[in-house]
């Protein structure tokens, strides 16, 4: 809304408006609003949240420290979910595609995940919302992510078309920088399905081509393979982050960690210099997305401050589902969902560790009698705690090895 005001207030040659039609400002604006909204407003709605008793029950795992977090306030995630949403609101231009894509999913996860918390902290049923009723929701903002990516006629990529030793002068879109670079290519709007692979020379897939046996009708039909892919990969990622939050600052740290690198994707393929730079495809409009995961990180970073060891607040299914969910969204809408095993493997391996433990342990009950472990305990960061590691140095060992990996990412803009 604010962005909108500014823009009027520009026409009118109001000093210091224009600053707001540059991404990077309105960015940091974002960054530091959604900072001292979780550090102000965070410690009251924690002292809301004890004053009714909205308190969390500790399943008996026999881990160290358990028992102390007991009544820990709980439903935290809506602190999260409302230091994204309203610097997105004020700053961020509300026509935008995928920036509607991205409050949406916020909401709808966040939904989802606090009715969950309800059912667990009104209803006192430990299991909460019924896992098939988790699925449907998250089936159902995958079919509004992928049918939106498909069909809307503004989600389109732009393609480098080479003309020999012809000179083309390209406008900057989106982005903060203002001079022209000549070059001997232009940028050629088209629809497409294309993505990013990592570490190949030629990085780019299209889904299409995974109904080739169908031929020119391929394109039209597209949308069969894409948006099933969309509703997985949305699924993975946010039960991924829902199992990762096990013990204290570990989602949210690993969360804020891949945000930033998603922001920096989301800023060079949104201005044609940086594309251009760096030979990846351009996708007109996706800079906006910048003001967003902005936001983002500046929600996980300050719930961080009450939800690190010892945890003064939990954030439940309201910030665990939403957190994965826009990690996931957002990914697709700039096209680096390929790259989610590895920037999210600390979500990934989480998730894995579940699968094999529980897998294993059926395994060997049909064929010996008694179930078998793996690990002492799944997910994985349950294993360290039973070894005798400290939460605080798990979350910490966690978040560098979250680090590396993001590094490893966007490394990939350069390695193929």
């Amino acid at each position: 809304m604010l962005y909108y005001l500014f823009q009027y207030l520009d026409t009118l040659d109001f000093p210091g408006a224009g600053l707001f039609q540059y991404i990077s400002f309105r960015a940091a604006i974002s960054i530091i609003l959604s900072l001292l909204f979780t550090l102000i407003m965070g410690k009251r709605i924690i002292n809301y949240l004890q004053r009714k008793q909205i308190g969390e029950t500790v399943r008996d795992l026999g881990l160290e420290g358990e028992k102390q977090k007991k009544g820990t306030p709980t439903m935290g995630g809506v602190i999260i979910i409302a230091g994204i949403l309203i610097p997105t609101l004020l700053l961020a231009r509300l026509t935008n595609v995928y920036i509607i894509l991205m409050v949406v999913t916020t909401i709808w996860l966040g939904l989802i995940g606090f009715l969950d918390d309800y059912i667990k902290v009104f209803k006192k049923d430990k299991e909460g919302l019924a896992g098939r009723f988790k699925i449907i929701g998250q089936i159902g903002i995958g079919l509004i992510v992928g049918a939106t990516l498909y069909f809307n006629e503004n989600v389109k990529i732009n393609e480098k078309v080479f003309q020999g030793n012809m000179v083309v002068s390209n406008e900057i879109i989106e982005g903060d920088l203002s001079m022209e670079q000549p070059q001997n290519f232009k940028w050629v709007e088209n629809k497409s399905l294309k993505t990013t692979i990592p570490f190949f020379k030629n990085n780019e897939f299209d889904y299409k081509s995974l109904l080739s046996f169908l031929g020119e009708k391929a394109n039209d039909w597209a949308w069969l393979v894409y948006i099933p892919i969309v509703i997985f990969i949305i699924t993975a990622v946010s039960n991924g982050a829902n199992i990762t939050d096990g013990i204290d600052g570990l989602a949210t740290g690993t969360s804020a960690i891949i945000g930033t690198a998603l922001g920096v994707f989301a800023y060079v393929s949104g201005n044609t210099v940086f594309a251009s730079y760096l030979n990846i495809m351009y996708i007109p409009f996706t800079g906006e997305l910048v003001i967003f995961m902005a936001a983002f990180i500046g929600a996980c970073i300050g719930f961080l401050w009450y939800n690190s060891y010892p945890a003064q607040v939990f954030m439940g299914d309201t910030g665990s589902l939403a957190l994965g969910g826009i990690i996931a969204v957002f990914a697709i809408a700039i096209r680096k969902e390929l790259l989610i095993p590895i920037l999210c493997g600390i979500f990934l391996i989480e998730n894995l560790s579940v699968v094999i433990q529980v897998s294993y342990f059926k395994y060997t009950k049909k064929k010996y009698g008694e179930g078998r472990r793996i690990f002492l305990m799944s997910p994985l960061h349950h294993h360290y705690q039973k070894q005798g590691y400290h939460e605080s140095k798990i979350v910490t060992r966690f978040w560098i090895v979250g680090i590396l990996l993001a590094v490893l990412s966007i490394v990939t803009l350069k390695i193929r």
